[in-house]
């Protein structure tokens, strides 16, 4: 198993692809319609997607790989 998430990761999955994607739905759903009621729920489905993408998961990826390293360190 490789350190890293990301290294394993396509472009488009990678930390600065998921942060962009958010920036751009958010700011495009308010530059285009500015409607708060639509962007607002965006915003809020944009920020959990990104706490799970980029803290839940990579979180578990690393507490993966610490645990299978110290099962073959024994």
């Amino acid at each position: 198993m490789a350190d890293s998430l990301w290294s394993q990761k396509p472009w488009w999955c990678q930390p600065w692809s998921i942060l962009f994607t958010g920036v751009v739905v958010v700011g495009g759903s308010w530059w285009w319609l500015r409607i708060w009621w639509i962007s607002a729920p965006l915003a809020v489905g944009v920020l959990l997607w990104w706490w799970v993408f980029l803290v839940l998961v990579p979180a578990a990826y690393q507490a993966e790989v610490e645990g299978t390293d110290q099962n073959t360190a024994s």
